[in-house]
């Protein structure tokens, strides 16, 4: 019996969109599915009628052929690319429904050989890397030991044994898919047994165990450019795990993490640091050495330097890695305080304290303080 017009059958002009086309599937579908019409072979067969219509038509490629020469473009027995859309699986029911029901399946539902496995590029690794903050202001070269996937020596990556090869899955017949019915739906699902690549191994290689990877340690020069801070990478191409089926190697990203220093805080560019000085020297002022990353610089403290007062030393910080001139050094006062007095030293200080009272001149925050606490009490 001569087949009927597929666009005639979705009842759709032939410059139908494909919007057109799959609303007009739909309601074929829902109309004359085998669950909602049980025992109805009319019924059955028109179902199966629209579920061939639709593959080919919704198949840019198919419907070309079928547009050129009809039947015989589609349907192998006439010689054309195969219509393979006979039954209840043939429709993709993820373009018929969009994404409403994906999510109940995965997202697996799909047609033809999209899911089919094949090369594929490797992993991209990612490994740590501890850098004192002199070396990730000056730069280095470190050498890591990364443990990494490689292709298998023996099998060439194939997995299978020496002398053998892959042969062509016998569930999927080399498709990497298989089709599953779940009621009202026809999904699609990864082969179970050769998990999308279609081809299954029946003689493995004994190193690798079928796997065409094995485990190895790489030991790595890694050049640190100057400036690096922590969070920063390094991309090595090529140096992360081996494809499988022979694809491409993933990358290596090396990701610095800056340790603390018992000196400097750093700030992006700059550098903190904290320059305790005694009670004689903030009072009288003087020149104090202070440490740079570059060494030893002198710092001239001003007579009456408070506690936290912030020098800046220009072009003494960190030049950033992305160029730019180098950041300031921030060097914090802290005021010591004296500890452990002898006699002498109590009776100096308490003559000083003498010297001093009455007079507010000489402590302004202190006088700014209490006035600013009578004032709080006032409003009170």
């Amino acid at each position: 019996m001569s087949k009927r017009d597929y666009y005639e059958v979705l009842g759709v002009e032939r410059g139908a969109s494909d919007a057109e086309l799959k609303k007009a599937y739909r309601r074929l579908a829902m109309k004359h599915h085998p669950d909602r019409n049980p025992d109805d072979k009319v019924s059955e067969e028109k179902f199966k009628e629209a579920n061939e219509a639709y593959e080919v038509l919704s198949d840019a490629s198919k419907r070309s052929a079928y547009d050129q020469y009809g039947h015989a473009g589609v349907d192998p027995s006439m010689g054309g690319a195969g219509a393979g859309g006979a039954g209840f699986g043939g429709a993709n029911f993820s373009d018929i429904f969009g994404d409403v029901f994906s999510d109940f399946f995965g997202g697996a539902a799909g047609g033809g050989g999209r899911g089919r496995g094949g090369a594929q590029r490797g992993s991209d690794l990612r490994y740590t890397l501890e850098l004192d903050l002199e070396e990730a202001v000056r730069g280095t070269t470190v050498t890591i030991r990364v443990p990494t996937l490689v292709n298998c020596k023996p099998c060439d990556g194939t997995g299978a044994k020496k002398g053998s090869a892959p042969v062509t899955c016998t569930t999927c017949g080399g498709i990497g898919q298989v089709r599953m019915q779940q009621g009202f739906f026809s999904v699609q699902q990864t082969c179970p047994r050769c998990h999308g690549n279609g081809k299954m191994i029946t003689d493995p290689c004994t190193s690798c165990h079928g796997q065409g990877r094995v485990e190895e340690h790489k030991t790595l020069s890694v050049k640190v450019p100057a400036g690096v801070d922590t969070g920063d990478r390094i991309r090595l191409s090529g140096e992360g795990e081996a494809g499988a089926m022979g694809g491409p190697a993933g990358d290596l990203y090396v990701v610095v993490n800056v340790r603390e220093h018992a000196i400097f805080q750093r700030d992006g560019k700059h550098l903190y640091c904290e320059v305790p000085i005694s009670f004689a020297d903030a009072a009288l002022g003087g020149e104090l050495e202070v440490p740079t990353l570059d060494g030893r610089v002198k710092l001239k403290i001003p007579e009456g330097t408070q506690t936290g007062k912030l020098f800046r030393l220009r072009g003494k910080g960190v030049a950033p890695v992305r160029g730019g001139g180098a950041g300031d050094l921030m060097c914090r006062v802290a005021v010591e305080t004296p500890v452990k007095l002898d006699r002498r030293q109590r009776e100096l200080l308490e003559e000083f304290r003498q010297s001093l009272a009455g007079d507010s001149s000489h402590s302004p925050k202190a006088n700014g303080w209490f006035e600013g606490v009578k004032r709080f009490f006032g409003d009170l």
